[in-house]
């Protein structure tokens, strides 16, 4: 019977997981996530399958301990927390969920939009301590402005079919054009720095490549409006927090809405407490700018939850176990290596 261990489970997981793998595998379930700081379990070592999400840190250091690991079946459209030129040296399959979570990370980047330009979390906090100034809560409209997307994919799309339902101009930036969002929601495609200087507002939904990292950078700051936001739900890599911090602080633009940020991990992940020698000087550098930015009153951060509704969950398991399921068939789906 084949083996699968699944990490990462949360306490709604379970019963899903229990029902679709008793008496056709081998199967544990556990809370706990792969790093390089602890041991694989005896127990799990000779897995065939290996199921987990982002919380885990899946380098070389613990794939090499899975003896007869074939398949690596992601409940998260991202990879990069993955080593995949490990797997790719051991022929290690590595499947991911695509598509579970469109409209639920397109609708709370909106929700930041909105957040960031009526000033709501500002407005809550002022309230709950009864210091109110209401010219400090002065907000702007939706309708009428310019919204600018990177990347028209699948949640990108999304989000454009909500920026048009709200009146607003949609500029689009993608290494293809879609001329069905042309039709359908008047989505204009432009060059980068078109979209940089004519958005009001501007969301990030490209998965992150070698190519775009860093690409909202010091001199991209500094083409943007003033007035512009910057909404971030992708990966926090694609934007230079430094160059974002000093671009908010000299009032080169107008706040951000946040979902994630470069070396998130250092706050959410309790590995870095319990070995603080993990962190480098770049990522000691992240943390402290990432701190920095929750300060600011015209920045929203949140702690990478866009994906997380209980449709997007119930997709994710869902398209899981079609993977595994297959894939014991001698079926690959969703291979991302």
């Amino acid at each position: 019977m084949t083996k699968i261990v699944y990490f990462d489970v949360d306490a709604d997981e379970n019963a899903y997981l229990e029902k679709q793998n008793n008496g056709k595998y081998d199967y544990y379930l556990t809370d706990k996530s792969l790093n390089s700081l602890e041991s694989v379990p005896e127990e799990y070592k000779d897995a065939r399958i290996i199921s987990c999400f982002t919380t885990s840190r899946v380098g070389k250091d613990v794939l090499k301990q899975f003896t007869k690991l074939e398949l690596i079946a992601l409940r998260s459209v991202g990879f990069n927390h993955i080593d995949l030129d490990y797997c790719n040296e051991r022929g290690i399959v590595v499947e991911n969920t695509p598509n579970y979570g469109n409209k639920s990370v397109a609708e709370f980047a909106f929700g930041l939009m909105i957040d960031v330009c009526r000033k709501i979390t500002l407005s809550y906090n002022d309230y709950k301590t009864m210091e109110i100034n209401v010219q400090n809560l002065i907000g702007t409209e939706l309708g009428g402005k310019t919204a600018g997307v990177v990347g028209l994919g699948a949640i990108g799309k999304e989000f454009a079919r909500l920026a048009y339902g709200f009146d607003m101009k949609i500029l689009g930036f993608d290494i293809s054009e879609n001329q069905k969002l042309k039709e359908l929601y008047k989505v204009e495609y432009v060059d980068f720095d078109t979209l940089l200087s004519n958005s009001d507002f501007i969301s990030l939904h490209a998965p992150l490549t070698i190519q775009n990292r860093h690409m909202f950078n010091k001199e991209a700051f500094k083409k943007m409006k003033k007035s512009a936001i910057i909404i971030n739900t992708a990966r926090g890599e694609h934007i230079e927090t430094q160059a974002l911090y000093n671009a908010l602080m000299n009032k080169e633009i107008a706040g951000a809405g946040l979902d994630v940020l470069e070396s998130e991990e250092t706050i959410s992940d309790t590995d870095y407490l319990t070995d603080i020698n993990r962190l480098n000087v770049h990522t000691l550098k992240q943390t402290v700018l990432n701190t920095r930015l929750q300060k600011l009153d015209n920045v929203i951060i949140t702690p990478h939850i866009a994906y997380n509704t209980k449709e997007a969950i119930q997709r994710i398991l869902e398209t899981t176990m079609s993977n595994i399921n297959n894939f014991v068939e001698g079926v690959v789906d969703n291979n991302v290596n």
